[in-house]
């Protein structure tokens, strides 16, 4: 049942919504506009924050879906099962096969995935709640997701660490961390630059 598991993931997580709703919505590809990623931060930049609110809720599903919901159906239900799935429908996200393996870069669908571990491991919610207060943090006093991303992604492992989560959920963290920086690299190139641009979420007020 695992490789079931993994291969429904891995599908789940390769389900471009960024680029489906661009060409339901405005009949565009998204991959023409902004920044290029297929990810819901783009679609907040191109499309506005209806959509991009839209697309971040089922990037953040399908995270929630393939280590809660599914993982429950197949009976997937120790620790090592659920991160492997978790691991499954990142990558799908990040390298979809529907897109030639190029995808997003795998925030919204990871904070599915914490969240679906807060939910599942009762020693797992201050790892979410810690790693999101750093998000809103550094968002907050930069303006932009990029760089909340990435160094709430830096902080995860630790985080990790210091709220003694088990061995197999910390790997995780490290893998996630590695995926994040990786996938960040053009970002990390622009805020270095001077060239990055900063994304008004719809709760907040633009600067």
């Amino acid at each position: 049942m695992i490789i079931l598991g993994i291969l429904i993931s891995y599908l789940l997580g390769s389900i471009p919504t960024a680029y489906i709703f661009g060409k339901l919505y405005r009949g565009i590809d998204i991959r023409e506009y902004g920044s290029g990623n297929v990810g819901a931060t783009n679609v907040f930049r191109v499309l506005g924050k209806g959509p991009g609110s839209i697309v971040l809720f089922m990037d953040v599903l399908k995270g929630l879906l393939a280590v809660s919901v599914l993982a429950d159906i197949l009976g997937l239900e120790l620790i090592w099962q659920r991160l492997v799935l978790a691991l499954a429908v990142v990558s799908g996200h990040n390298w979809t096969i529907f897109l030639k393996f190029k995808g997003g870069k795998g925030i919204a669908t990871s904070l599915g995935v914490l969240i679906a571990l807060s939910l599942e491991i009762a020693s797992a919610r201050p790892v979410f709640l810690f790693t999101m207060a750093v998000w809103f943090l550094v968002f907050l006093l930069s303006g932009f997701v990029s760089l909340a991303s990435i160094l709430a992604a830096l902080c995860l492992p630790l985080i990790m660490v210091l709220t003694n989560q088990p061995f197999e959920i910390t790997c995780l963290g490290i893998v996630f961390c590695v995926f994040v920086v990786l996938r960040h690299r053009p970002n990390i190139r622009r805020l270095l630059l001077g060239q990055e641009s900063r994304v008004t979420l719809p709760f907040l007020k633009k600067k």
